[in-house]
């Protein structure tokens, strides 16, 4: 077994050494096409998915049959069909382990969405006449440069949240001024009907009184 991990050790190396190979052709092929004003260039998203695949190609032809069989020889002597299925089997679950993980760091880091923004923000950066912008080699201006315009579009954030507080707030200000115009309108009609109330009972304990005299 330990002849074995040393064989899985010095295919992970190669296969590295490949992936590092395929992303810099990756990256020179884009560079090429994007010269060349031809065929449009990959997107990172498939310059990925080329690298994975490169990678788990070197990674088998790394850990070859024969250098399996090689480290398991008397086994490979006694069983060599059962020793083929063995490779194969253990080819299979390694390819698929290795996509699998690969998948979940995609999705967790979600790199699909990241590589077509990237991708998009190189391509308006190509419509654009003015020089990227680099930093001047003093941190306090670069921090200023990069802060400022932000903290701008912060305050004029704010200044808007404030004017739509205080406008609402006016509202409901004169929502309370009329409803307590209101209210006191209610107290005058009350007491009107209360004044008016007590004159017409006034007047009907007068009559009363008027028609108890005696004649």
């Amino acid at each position: 077994m330990g002849s074995g991990g040393a064989t899985v050790g010095r295919a992970n190396m190669a296969a590295a050494g490949s992936g590092e190979e395929a992303a810099a052709a990756g990256s020179g092929e884009e560079a090429a096409a994007g010269a060349d004003g031809g065929c449009p260039a990959p997107s990172r998203a498939q310059i990925f998915a080329t690298v994975v695949d490169t990678f788990l190609e070197k990674l088998v032809a790394a850990g070859s049959y024969q250098r399996f069989a090689s480290c398991y020889r008397c086994f490979y002597k006694l069983h060599p069909e059962m020793t083929r299925s063995i490779y194969d089997q253990f080819v299979s679950q390694l390819q698929a382990s290795v996509k699998e993980e690969i998948q979940e760091v995609k999705d967790e880091g979600n790199l699909e969405q990241l590589f077509n923004s990237l991708d998009k923000m190189v391509e308006e950066a190509k419509n654009k006449e003015e020089p990227a912008w680099r930093p001047s080699g003093v941190p306090e201006e670069d921090v200023r440069s990069a802060m400022v315009p932000y903290l701008l579009k912060h305050r004029s954030y704010l200044r808007k949240v404030l004017k739509e507080k205080e406008e609402e707030n006016r509202k409901v200000a004169e929502s309370v001024l009329a409803g307590r115009r209101r209210i006191a309108e209610l107290q005058q009609l009350i007491q009107a009907r209360k004044r008016a109330w007590q004159a017409i009972s006034k007047e009907q304990r007068e009559l009363i009184v008027t028609f108890k005299e005696p004649q």
